[in-house]
């Protein structure tokens, strides 16, 4: 297939320079003043480097980017944290290995997390990436499930418990580490106080597949109308919740796509000039070419930055929901729609 004649979004567009420059300038807001952690003796193995930061990390491309560009920014002795959760889903994980740890090596997340995980090391081989598998058993989620509801009251329907179980846990950052020098595993807790988090970048990029729907149905104003719902309601569905759930842990968790600049910018650029649903959609089998100009229609902007960084399979990382990426949705063998109320 062939794109049409205009405004082909690539690694060399003007709006991915501009994307690029904001985001570092977020970034920057929000990871050099970090104070640094506190002495946490019961909490980390000895001889563990402190961490300031960390990343919520599914490994999908909002997560990777921030975390790409976060390394260009701090010093490279400093460690940043990857918290990756993986849960186990009854439903799922009797029909894999029994519960056992390597069930949650199967979960999306963490296939997804640890293949991102890799491409930074590559990308940046200078710094210490640490990939904390963050194993959740289906017994630990349901003696912090009622805690969990309080955290995110008002909000109560099946969906926000488990996106919220997902936070909650990954943002106590509790969990086991590999040295990939020699293989040993050590249970491991962050010391990071700050935790960066991809949110907003769907909304403000089109990542969601009622984006690409409502501009095949409308046009460019039908996209731009679902767009500017999405933005104008995340604190109502988003933020509060998220914070409440997160910071019960004591860390504080900070959101660069939401930053006042990259938001005002991205809610008056066209909408061509960060995504891609005008070119024409992407076969299967075509082949990527070095400016990116191939990549999936979608986040198209973002993909487009992430080619540019060196992250080429981050950048063609299909779109997952957290739910569904870590297995928190639906653990319960009965049917239930994620509208519902909790029971």
């Amino acid at each position: 297939m062939s794109y049409r004649s205009f405004n082909v979004l690539t690694a060399q567009s003007t709006s991915v320079s501009r994307l690029e420059d904001l985001l570092r300038e977020s970034l920057s807001l929000r990871v050099l003043a970090i104070p640094g952690p506190p002495l946490m003796p019961n909490a980390m193995s000895d001889g563990c480097a402190r961490s300031k930061l960390a990343v919520l990390f599914s490994g999908g491309l909002d997560c990777t980017v921030l975390a790409r560009i976060a390394h260009d920014l701090l010093p490279n002795h400093e460690p940043i944290d990857l918290l990756n959760v993986a849960f186990e889903n009854p439903r799922i994980h009797s029909s894999l290995v029994d519960g056992s740890a390597s069930a949650y090596e199967l979960c999306p997340d963490r296939v997804t997390g640890r293949a991102s995980f890799a491409e930074l090391q590559q990308a940046c081989p200078g710094r210490l990436w640490r990939f904390v598998a963050v194993n959740v058993p289906y017994t630990e989620t349901n003696e912090h499930r009622q805690a969990v509801i309080s955290l995110m009251h008002p909000h109560n329907t099946e969906m926000d418990l488990s996106i919220s179980l997902a936070l909650y846990f990954a943002a106590r950052g509790q969990g086991q580490v590999t040295d990939t020098s020699n293989g040993t595993t050590i249970q491991y807790t962050t010391s990071a106080r700050v935790l960066l988090s991809g949110l907003g970048a769907d909304e403000l990029f089109g990542g969601y597949t009622r984006h690409a729907t409502a501009y095949r149905r409308g046009g460019t104003p039908a996209l731009l109308d679902e767009l500017q719902l999405d933005v104008s309601r995340l604190g109502q569905r988003n933020l509060g919740r998220d914070d409440r759930v997160m910071s019960h842990w004591g860390r504080e968790v900070r959101f660069p796509y939401l930053d006042e600049k990259l938001l005002s910018w991205a809610l008056a650029v066209p909408v061509d000039e960060k995504c891609g649903f005008a070119e024409m959609p992407v076969d299967a089998e075509s082949p990527y070419v070095e400016d990116g100009s191939m990549l999936e229609q979608s986040k198209k902007g973002l993909r487009c930055l992430a080619w540019k960084l060196g992250m080429r399979a981050v950048a063609k990382e299909k779109k997952r929901a957290i739910q569904f990426g870590a297995r928190t949705a639906k653990m319960e063998a009965r049917k239930t729609k994620g509208t519902q109320a909790i029971a």
